[in-house]
């Protein structure tokens, strides 16, 4: 499995968390990384560019900081730019179907706070149903996201510890839940069991 990583950040510099992940990721040579705010710092994205990565890699990570309910305004960008009609979407637009969309997110809020009845009312999985339908539009598996909270008060082990995890959700072929489903049933299959209950 070829994992492309898009990093949107604007300030690594700034980041203790994304700086950190990028570390780890780059002790993996399988993984790609595509940094579009370092690509791009005028914001004039090489579609073209961005295109023939997406086709080169089976999973798409999109990693950035949750902002303001969203995705970094380079990203929106991206999004708008690099996902074109009749290419990612639309009659003929099937390049990206059966490619792995995940989303890792940095965020500062604790994750107490989304939930209903939380500082910020909805739950993480409720706010990214924008990124969730943008996959289904262009036939992506949407898969369970990385999600790090409390990044204002987090200890450098936390920090550390989230990088590795983050290295374990994304490689993970099981991410995907009809994987780990056929993999279940094979094994209740090879034991004489079934599902029913």
């Amino acid at each position: 499995m070829k994992i492309l990583v898009n990093l949107f950040h604007s300030d690594l510099q700034k980041s203790t968390v994304n700086r950190r992940w990028l570390r780890q990721l780059e002790s993996h040579s399988e993984i790609t990384i595509n940094q579009p705010y370092i690509q791009y710092p005028e914001g004039i994205i090489n579609i073209s560019r961005e295109q023939q990565l997406l086709l080169e890699h089976d999973r798409i990570v999109f990693q950035h900081p949750f902002l303001w309910y969203s995705v970094p305004p380079l990203m929106k960008q991206w999004l708008d730019d690099v996902l074109t009609y009749s290419w990612a979407y639309g009659p003929g637009g099937t390049a990206l179907h059966g490619k792995d969309w995940v989303s890792a997110i940095s965020t500062g809020g604790p994750k107490e706070s989304y939930q209903a009845g939380g500082f910020n009312n909805f739950s993480m999985s409720e706010l990214l149903k924008p990124l969730q339908q943008t996959a289904n539009l262009i036939g992506a598996n949407y898969l369970a996201p990385f999600v790090f909270h409390g990044t204002v008060q987090a200890s450098p082990e936390a920090i550390d510890a989230s990088a590795t995890e983050l290295i374990s959700h994304i490689t993970d072929p099981e991410l995907d839940p009809k994987l780990r489903l056929k993999r279940l049933q094979g094994e209740l299959k090879q034991a004489g069991t079934t599902m029913d209950h």
